[in-house]
């Protein structure tokens, strides 16, 4: 294969607390980016997401080490999401690789996920389908997949996977935030992108510990609901507002109604609880109802600055724009 056909690859690794594992992940990494030539490693970057041990000397000493590697230092604990968004920002590959930093991801399943992407997936998720964790972090983690597979109808088996491959287009369109990392694909299927999973090897963590927990798992799950809120209603958020305004504003009518005719029959209705409830649901759904409208007026002004990451593959090699400019030259 040519220099020029070869995919050039950048991966990417958040960490924290991890300087026992430093060294050997970029002298993995490195081996097996030499020893074959399906891709070529450009960057590895590892982002030190507020470690309070000798994290950053070790990378230092990897970056020294390989004029690959290379390191930045967030001032505190922003997260992983933003450890990778930050990396990615960085990260100078066709093929963006997110792995973690506690040696349990396997460097040599990088050319697979290179074979997958280049075979036509757009994102390529791992699949630790046989797990080297105690019971308190693979369940959480088994019941998590399950719900967000069942909610965002994407048959993925392990969304909190930290080894993923991703074409550079992807983050064109997503941006990460908070703890939208492991919704990734979900957020990429919603652009159109294709989403593939490979199974991967699972090593036993060998130093530190893990940092998931019961609060990120919860964490997890609001931002899920984040999530398909994003993807089903971004672009139409006058039809989430205008569903619920609608449905509230048809009950009130309904009931006020009906005792409308209760008061035509002779009968008094000024003290019936339902009076208030009937006009408090109009209001409430004429409320939605407005704020669907706003929320559609100012999508519709903001610029959509993600449409060239929506289009996959053009028939002439020059935008439409530069064809206009060439015709009216002419």
């Amino acid at each position: 294969m040519s220099a020029s056909t070869t995919p050039r690859v950048s991966i990417i690794v958040p960490v924290m607390n991890e300087e026992n594992t430093i060294a050997r992940l970029a002298s993995d990494v490195a081996a097996v980016a030499d020893a074959q030539d399906a891709f070529r490693l450009t960057d590895l970057h590892f982002i030190d997401d507020g470690s309070s041990d000798a994290t950053w000397d070790c990378i230092l000493a990897a970056a020294s080490a390989d004029p690959r590697v290379h390191g930045l230092r967030l001032r505190r604990n922003f997260g992983k999401a933003t450890a990778l968004q930050i990396g990615v920002e960085e990260a100078q590959g066709d093929i963006i690789v997110t792995m973690d930093g506690d040696l349990q991801d396997d460097p040599q399943e990088l050319p697979r996920f290179v074979a997958a992407i280049q075979a036509g997936d757009d994102v390529v998720s791992g699949w630790k389908r046989t797990r080297h964790d105690p019971l308190g972090k693979t369940l959480p983690s088994r019941v998590f997949n399950a719900i967000t597979s069942r909610a965002s109808g994407i048959p993925l088996h392990d969304f909190n996977c930290g080894f993923k491959a991703y074409r550079r287009e992807v983050f064109e369109a997503v941006h990460l935030y908070g703890e939208l990392h492991r919704f990734v694909p979900v957020l990429a299927h919603a652009y159109g992108f294709r989403i593939g999973e490979i199974e991967v090897t699972h090593h036993p963590r060998r130093f530190g510990h893990s940092k998931y927990g019961a609060r990120r798992f919860l964490r997890g799950v609001l931002d899920l609901f984040t999530v398909l809120t994003v993807t089903r209603y971004g672009r139409k958020p006058g039809h989430l507002f205008g569903a619920g305004g609608l449905l509230l504003g048809t009950l009130g009518i309904g009931i006020l109604a009906g005792l409308s005719l209760w008061w035509l029959l002779g009968h008094s209705i000024g003290e019936r609880p339902l009076l208030q409830l009937g006009v408090l649901l109009v209001l409430v759904g004429v409320q939605f109802l407005m704020f669907g409208l706003l929320a559609e007026l100012m999508i519709s002004r903001d610029r959509d600055t993600t449409r060239p990451a929506l289009v996959r593959e053009r028939s002439s090699s020059e935008p439409a724009a530069a064809l206009r400019v060439t015709a009216e030259k002419t």
